[in-house]
């Protein structure tokens, strides 16, 4: 075709393409030719649809959607990171462009973000220093007609109104209905795909009400909806962070006999040793611009205290002790009425119950070591309360063997083989072995960022945004098979 840029345009309009005023001449005459070849390749579905692998939805639903769309697949995606934060979607989009990436990098793919949102200044400041995108602001007050076209959609939306951690108001909380703001621009942009990440634990809030109705929600915005339930440790990154991956394709793209496969590899190799940083010389650091001194994130004294007033008792029960459900020493030494124990949570009446046999059996020993930390143990409740979560006591065992996470819960104690869930309050994992808190660095690693990701210098802000972040390796290879089964990629 010999025509100039503008004729092409045209002949796109007429065509009824769309997504092409950014492309060049000669992705323009493939858009056109292929158009044609296709015949305008567009279709209605009717479709009763049966997902793969993790649901099965009931919803039938016909639709009218006669979107005529370019996805001519010419390698060069456009996408929008929508709730953005530090841009999980970004690194894992923008992964497929480099070639000094992972194996399956992609040297002839392009993937550009457009467009991102975030409501936190200080993860739009990080997503402007790594991406030289500065995000916009809060996403309700966004107009969509100012968002440019795009193929993508991303969107790691907030999930404080849904997690475990959380009240679990679901769509009774405000940050809930924001799930809407997505469907908007999704019903309005029309996007051959959505990722949306959230917390698991989304599939139970109000007795599975909230999932059916984003399920429900998302299948009347024109898409066919299938989600995946994946954790970092699967894919050999030493955190176990199990996070649900929607999974949308577009009605009229929808291809019920590409079966995408999201099934992790097996016995993947967890090597926790490659996520600690080490302890530099000062000429180390001079030379190399590492981190000069992990000195800087030891738990405090206090911390270390009540660690190792726990590992004094540790060292007293048998070998073979079974330390479970969580010991709530504080309450050996409570009396109730019946009437009293009755009106406690169930929780606890089940835990008080629980906990008498190994109080019973080590009386002598815990009467003596409570009396010598009593006023350490009722410091803060959460002293007071150890979940041992590694088993069966062990020959040689010591709580500084494994890693350590101070929750409400109580201290909880997880086996070395991978790191505890990161949640963006401050519940920093401890390293036991050295007595210190993970590092942003190491946080940035467990989350799958590369080192040469610019994290900000408030440690207590890192923490949060990596907290918070979505996995990059976990999106990426839900993303990556799902464009590699539909053609877009290879």
């Amino acid at each position: 075709m010999n025509k100039s840029k503008q004729e092409l345009v045209d002949e796109c309009v007429s065509l009824g393409l769309s997504n092409f005023k950014s492309k060049n001449k000669s992705v323009l005459v493939k858009m056109i030719q292929d158009a044609k070849i296709n015949n305008s390749d567009t279709h209605t579905t009717s479709d009763t649809h049966t997902t793969s692998d993790t649901h099965t939805t009931s919803d039938t639903h016909t639709t009218s959607d006669t979107h005529t769309t370019s996805d001519t697949h010419t390698n060069n995606y456009k996408f929008i990171d929508l709730f953005s934060g530090i841009g999980g979607f970004h690194q894992a989009l923008t992964r497929f462009n480099s070639t000094n990436a992972l194996p399956n990098a992609l040297p002839n793919a392009q993937f550009d973000c457009v467009f991102a949102s975030d409501i936190d200044p200080n993860c739009r400041s990080v997503y402007e220093k790594n991406y030289g995108i500065c995000p916009a602001g809060d996403i309700t007050k966004v107009d969509i007609s100012t968002i440019p076209d795009f193929d993508i959609l991303c969107g790691g939306f907030p999930c404080q109104s849904f997690s475990n951690s959380g009240k679990k108001k679901g769509f009774d909380d405000p940050r809930g209905n924001l799930f809407e703001n997505i469907l908007q621009i999704a019903t309005s942009k029309r996007p051959s795909f959505m990722f949306l990440e959230n917390v698991k634990h989304i599939k139970k809030i109000n007795n599975g009400d909230v999932y059916k109705h984003i399920l429900k929600r998302i299948t009347e915005s024109g898409y066919v909806v299938t989600d995946y339930t994946l954790s970092p440790h699967q894919l050999g990154v030493p955190q176990q962070r199990e996070r649900i991956i929607f999974v949308c394709i577009r009605n009229d793209l929808y291809d019920p006999t590409k079966q995408i496969s999201v099934t992790p590899p097996e016995n993947a190799v967890i090597d926790v040793s490659r996520i600690f940083e080490k302890q530099y010389t000062i000429d180390e650091y001079n030379n190399q611009h590492k981190n000069y001194n992990l000195d800087k994130y030891k738990i405090s004294n206090e911390i270390e205290q009540v660690l190792s007033a726990w590992n004094e008792m540790i060292q007293i029960f048998d070998v073979g002790e079974t330390l479970s459900p969580t010991i709530m020493c504080n309450e050996f030494y409570n009396s109730y009425t019946t009437e009293e124990f009755k009106a406690l949570p169930t929780w606890k009446q089940d835990y008080i119950t629980k906990n008498k046999p190994l109080y019973t059996k080590y009386k002598l020993s815990w009467d003596a070591w409570y009396k010598k930390h009593e006023l350490l143990l009722t410091k803060k409740e959460i002293y007071g309360k150890l979940e041992w979560q590694v088993g069966k006591k062990k020959v040689n065992d010591s709580i500084f063997n494994y890693f350590i996470q101070l929750r409400q819960s109580g201290i909880r104690v997880k086996k070395a083989h991978y790191f505890p869930t990161l949640v963006a309050i401050v519940q920093t994992p401890i390293y036991a072995k050295e007595k210190r808190h993970i590092t942003p660095r190491e946080c940035a690693r467990l989350q799958s960022f590369p080192d040469s990701f610019i994290i900000p210098e408030n440690n207590h802000t890192a923490y949060k945004q990596f907290g918070n972040a979505v996995n990059v390796d976990v999106v990426h290879f839900v993303i990556r098979e799902t464009l590699n089964t539909y053609g877009w990629i290879s």
